[in-house]
């Protein structure tokens, strides 16, 4: 049995450093499209199946597929209108399968960082030499298509292994969208002296949680990111807050919910002291401001 590694001390919101963000805004916003690419008939895991039903299930990786093939423009059209710039959870296998997706992102200025290679292969079961060659595989994947260095990670189906945390530090990565934890970045808990940060990543704001699990209506799904967004507003008066949208383009890139999310992009990008921003660009912001204040209070 694994012990708790405690990757993240209790620290409590109103006994933390005070943070800020440029400009003295009140909330970091930004918006995380997941860009995937699932195979026709994905290896077996030892844990649990990539696809609903015995593969090829046809069904279910075509709704998917149309995300790459149109939802994935009617997205960018409508970020583009805010002038929002994506930070994509990128499947790395998206650059050799659609490099017109890719193009299209880094035409944009838009961030890419690691949702591993494909959508059906989880880190569970990975010995610690896999899962550190599969770090440093997507990490010059992405190197050679865009030039970026990884600065992000959110895992396939957000799986771990006990040493997932410590070999992105060791690999440079700045943060972790894994830990679901907080409405603010806190440094995480490595071997190493490297440094690591979860990043807000909300599944309770993510269109698959909302439209698929919870089955709500483009309309309810609207509403809900405005209150989700006019609480940490108000919260950011005094802690400055970090809201992320996860997004996929086969959900939130089909026709009839197109006017739901450019309503909310437009209530978002209206209201001021908000600093639309990247994954990377608030983590490069905290670390290079706040990381060692919260460490110390941490006691760590």
């Amino acid at each position: 049995m694994n012990e708790d590694p405690q990757r993240y001390p209790y620290l409590p919101s109103i006994a933390r450093p005070k943070i800020s963000w440029p400009g003295g805004a009140r909330l970091a916003v930004w918006v995380a499209p997941n860009i995937e690419h699932y195979e026709y008939d994905p290896p077996p895991s030892p844990v649990r199946s990539p696809t609903p039903r015995p593969a090829p299930d046809i069904n279910w990786l075509t709704l998917r597929d149309y995300g790459n093939r149109a939802g994935v423009w009617r997205m960018m059209e409508v970020m583009d209108r805010y002038g929002v710039r994506g930070s994509v959870s990128l499947n790395v296998g998206v650059c050799d399968h659609y490099p017109e997706i890719i193009e299209a992102c880094l035409k944009r200025g838009w961030e890419l960082f690691s949702h591993g290679v494909y959508n059906t292969r989880y880190l569970y079961g990975m010995d610690t030499d896999q899962e550190r060659e599969l770090i440093e595989d997507v990490k010059a994947t992405i190197y050679r298509a865009s030039g970026q260095p990884l600065s992000g990670w959110l895992s396939p189906a957000l799986s771990n292994t006990v040493d997932t945390m410590d070999l992105l530090a060791d690999a440079g990565v700045l943060y972790t969208c894994d830990l679901m934890h907080d409405d603010q970045p806190l440094p995480v808990k490595v071997r190493s002296n490297h440094r690591l940060i979860s990043m807000p990543y909300s599944l309770e704001v993510n269109d698959y949680t909302c439209l698929v699990l919870k089955r709500m209506t483009p309309r309810r799904y609207t509403e809900t990111i405005k209150a989700q967004f006019d609480q940490l507003w108000e919260e950011g008066a005094d802690t400055p807050q970090v809201m992320c949208l996860p997004l996929h383009p086969w959900l939130i890139g089909l026709p009839h919910r197109l006017r739901e999310f450019d309503e909310a992009l437009r209530y978002i990008t209206r209201r001021d002291k908000v600093w639309l921003a990247t994954g990377r660009e608030i983590a490069q912001w905290y670390l290079a401001n706040h990381y060692d204040p919260v460490v110390s209070a941490l006691g760590a």
